[in-house]
């Protein structure tokens, strides 16, 4: 029986990971083949052999990343490493890029401000949907809120420091700072753009918003061991917590087998898993669905949710569409 399970294990593993080389290997060649700029990286200096040798390497890349993501133990490590490096990559080809090397720059020199706010304050101020907003919007419809878990350039910041073991309780505030921070976004946005200040000014005042996250990143996210600005202070994370509820993924607390030791608490750096929320059988708003904490639950007791999928078919579902976004977008989330 024991053997059957681990043969069984082995199969899905590889069926995931072929499942998501194919699927990142067919939308990047769409990509490829049907958008008139070279959004292919390696296309811009190698030409066409470059795009598919990077196609054929960011599909593989995908597939390792989903087949030993597969092991739950294994989540918060793995998701740590390739977070980390995709925040790597994002920030070298930006660094690269104002630099002089235009053709690191998706926009060929037009530059966009990195600041996660600006995906909500920046097509309210110039009236227009960007290429970052169209892929931050297609992940909650495909993947929930995996952004603020897989794919935010300033989160794997957070979640680096962020380390030790989280302080109990809720973080103070945490809604009112989470209100505050989106309506001066968006209304600051709104005002700026109305009463006809320039780019230069408004990327001022964006630039400090950003700075202030990262304040908030080295002095409080690390005090506290949780994503503080993740969780209370950036505005997409905020959107996220409220819009992600069109897409049918969940995570819940099986009732029948949780025994209520809030082990888990202390493995949730969203501030998600809080003793009320384990009563309640339901991790907080803030989960972004990780499954850091699956493997702490002694019991086996929290489990992801599709329709009528077992967990483990749910799981798997979610590892395929969020892997297969975290490897497309290592290809194509550039300024």
């Amino acid at each position: 029986m024991k053997n059957n399970i681990v043969k069984q294990n082995i199969r899905t593993k590889y069926i995931l990971a072929l499942s998501v080389f194919v699927f990142t290997a067919l939308n990047l060649t769409m990509v490829h083949l049907k958008v008139a700029k070279k959004m292919i990286l390696a296309e811009r200096f190698y030409g066409e052999p470059g795009a598919w040798i990077e196609i054929f390497l960011i599909a593989l890349y995908g597939a390792i990343v989903v087949y030993y993501m597969h092991n739950p133990s294994n989540v918060a490590k793995w998701r740590k490493y390739t977070w980390g490096l995709f925040s790597v990559v994002f920030f070298s080809q930006l660094i690269l890029g104002i630099s002089g090397f235009h053709t690191f720059l998706m926009t060929a020199g037009k530059l966009h401000l990195p600041v996660p706010a600006m995906i909500i304050g920046g097509p309210i101020f110039r009236y227009e949907i960007g290429f970052m907003t169209i892929l931050f919007l297609s992940t909650i419809i495909l993947s929930g809120p995996a952004w603020c878990s897989h794919l935010c350039y300033f989160g794997a910041l957070d979640n680096l420091l962020a380390k030790g073991k989280p302080e109990k309780g809720k973080i103070k505030h945490k809604t009112a700072l989470k209100v505050t921070t989106m309506v001066l976004v968006v209304f600051g946005a709104l005002i700026m753009r109305l009463s006809g200040t320039s780019y230069t000014a408004a990327a001022i005042v964006g630039g400090g918003f950003g700075i202030v996250g990262i304040l908030v990143i080295i002095f409080v996210s690390r005090k506290k061991g949780k994503m503080v600005n993740c969780t209370s202070y950036c505005p997409v994370g905020t959107l996220i917590n409220y819009i992600r509820f069109i897409n049918p993924f969940r995570m819940y607390i099986d009732e029948s087998s949780c025994t209520l030791c809030n082990v888990c608490t202390s493995h949730c750096k969203y501030d998600a898993l809080n003793p009320e929320d384990i009563i309640n059988k339901n991790p907080g708003i803030n989960c972004t669905l990780c499954g850091d904490c699956i493997t702490s639950c002694h019991a086996g007791s929290i489990k992801y949710k599709l329709f009528k999928f077992s967990p483990e078919t749910s799981r798997n579902i979610w590892l395929f569409i969020t892997v297969s976004l975290h490897a497309v977008f290592m290809a194509l989330a550039r300024l």
